[in-house]
């Protein structure tokens, strides 16, 4: 007799698993040369693959079936997929073959049995519908599109199954497609604030990511206000706990912010829709509060608002929430609910967490500050050569794309160099101070150095190694000051940590933003040791 699935200890359905996709490498290859190019060519892919997820869907739903035939299934399915897949992208548009493949895997996952297989295939077919309606217009509002409707094939799907019962398969499929909405939502808004600059990994989620260009305060900030304010609205209506004036105000000030990022309101609506639902989500919930919280975060990155109105809205944001739980906690003790919940943290302890978040946030924030005012302060400064720079990107704002002169025994080591690892490199300095990268450093990071050597630790930006940054942001309209730019100014620590300070001209004198320098047409008296520059608007 066959265990049911529940009843197996999960050491033994990884071990099943490993050895039936092991298993199926070989059969897949017998297959292959069996069939030949049938697999391949004609109207091939049309018979293996549906006959592959047929036979596959066949068994995972049938009952009594055996651990290793039951996971030998999935190979197959996703071997039928592919196979699919390829005579349908070979034949047809990439929007029309994504969305008839996402109809393909929303049909499986209603086939088989298995919450986790189906949850996977519901956020399978998101990506799919992310590629065919992605693909329309720019890449910003064809994402964009996409997620939002997702969101609402998701709201449409949880009102057909609230009053249903033997629902569990299309709960499972939404879980998954709700997931990786949010997945989505979240990565099309950019990089998050500090995220980028701890794991060094903004490559195309950084400031040129999925964030709003120019313009996007249009339809598409209305319909992220209108889905906050029917998010809101439905908050107050079915939370009873929720009918307060600081939880009113706290709503509208989400509805700010929704306005200034349109990628908030159908996340704020999950949330809504979560917890106010006949049997809450309560961890789909959280997953959508996160989703939220890195889209606030990513206004930091989004080049398209100046650095001051971020500053002020994110800023506004935090004070006006603050009074406003000030407000809520000094009324919960003047007046405590009679009915509230067993078990509710009492106002002191929010109000400790408060504290204690709001000292996590300040010590964070101002430790890496620390970090960089000491690298300018004591580290050494060195000047780096550039090579032709971009001054301008219409996409990004005013900034200028910095790629650096180096020797070709270190471009030959790059490329074959641990992605794994940052490397560090050898730099000769000159009386002047301009450094010259000569190649990879094998010495242990506290390994002395000749006196006119030092190490510069490399960083990963855009699938190339930089030094500290690929990118120098500035003013609109002080592009033509910048285009005399032929060296970048750091500061150097010896452990190799470097950051770049300013942009200097062919003879080492600094360039100035125009705010800074009125009379910058003037001559400048040469200076011994330039001093460092902070970049005139951050990204």
């Amino acid at each position: 007799m066959t265990a049911h699935p529940a009843e197996r200890p999960w050491p033994v359905v990884l071990l099943t698993a490993l050895g039936a996709w092991l298993a199926t490498l070989p059969l897949a290859g017998v297959v292959g040369l069996l069939l030949g190019d049938l697999l391949v060519s004609g109207i091939g892919p049309y018979l293996v693959g549906p006959l592959l997820l047929v036979g596959a869907g066949v068994v995972l739903r049938a009952q009594g079936v055996g651990p290793f035939v039951e996971q030998l299934a999935v190979p197959m399915l996703l071997l039928g997929g592919v196979t699919l897949g390829f005579g349908l992208y070979r034949d047809m548009a990439v929007p029309s073959a994504s969305l008839v493949l996402a109809a393909v895997a929303l049909g499986v996952a209603a086939l088989i049995r298995g919450a986790w297989l189906q949850a996977l295939l519901g956020a399978c077919a998101v990506g799919l519908l992310l590629a065919g309606v992605g693909t329309h217009g720019s890449r910003h509002w064809g994402i964009w599109l996409a997620t939002q409707a997702a969101v609402l094939l998701w709201t449409v799907l949880s009102v057909w199954t609230a009053d249903r019962h033997g629902t569990r398969t299309l709960d499972a499929i939404g879980t998954g497609w709700i997931l990786a909405t949010l997945v989505a939502s979240a990565a099309g808004s950019g990089m998050t604030f500090l995220v980028g600059a701890v794991v060094d990994a903004q490559g195309d989620l950084g400031s040129g990511g999925f964030t709003a260009v120019n313009g996007w305060w249009s339809w598409q900030s209305g319909a992220s206000v209108a889905l906050a304010a029917a998010a809101s609205a439905l908050l107050w209506l079915r939370r009873p706990a929720m009918k307060r004036p600081w939880w009113a105000g706290a709503m509208a000030v989400g509805l700010v912010l929704a306005g200034f990022m349109p990628w908030l309101g159908a996340v704020w609506w999950v949330v809504a829709w979560c917890v106010t639902a006949r049997q809450p989500k309560h961890k789909r919930a959280v997953a959508a509060g996160l989703a939220a919280v890195w889209i606030v975060g990513a206004l930091y990155y989004a080049l398209d608002w100046p650095l001051t109105t971020k500053a002020a809205v994110l800023a506004g944001t935090g004070a006006g929430l603050g009074l406003l739980a000030w407000w809520g906690l000094h009324a919960s003790r003047a007046a405590p609910i009679a009915a509230a919940a067993p078990g509710a943290s009492s106002p002191d302890r929010a109000r400790l967490g408060i504290l204690l978040s709001a000292v996590a946030v300040l010590v964070t924030a101002n430790g890496a500050i620390w970090q960089k005012e000491d690298l300018i302060a004591h580290g050494r400064p060195v000047f780096i050569e550039l090579a032709p720079v971009d001054p301008r990107a219409l996409m990004q704002g005013d900034y200028m794309a910095l790629n650096y002169r180096l020797g070709d025994t270190l471009r030959g080591q790059l490329d074959g160099a641990d992605r794994l690892s940052p490397p560090q490199v050898l730099a000769r300095v000159d009386a002047r101070g301009v450094a010259q990268l000569e190649r990879l450093l094998d010495t242990p990071p506290g390994a002395a150095l000749p006196a006119d050597t030092l190490r510069i630790a490399l960083a990963p930006k855009g699938g190339r190694w930089v030094v500290v940054t690929d990118a120098w942001f500035f003013r609109e309209g002080d592009g033509q000051r910048w285009q005399a730019a032929r060296y970048g100014e750091f500061r150097v620590q010896p452990d190799g940590r470097a950051l770049l300070v300013g942009l200097v001209d062919a003879a080492l004198q600094p360039i100035r933003p125009a705010a800074l320098n009125p009379a910058a047409s003037a001559p400048q008296p040469p200076a011994a040791s330039p001093a460092p520059v902070p970049p005139a608007s951050g990204g």
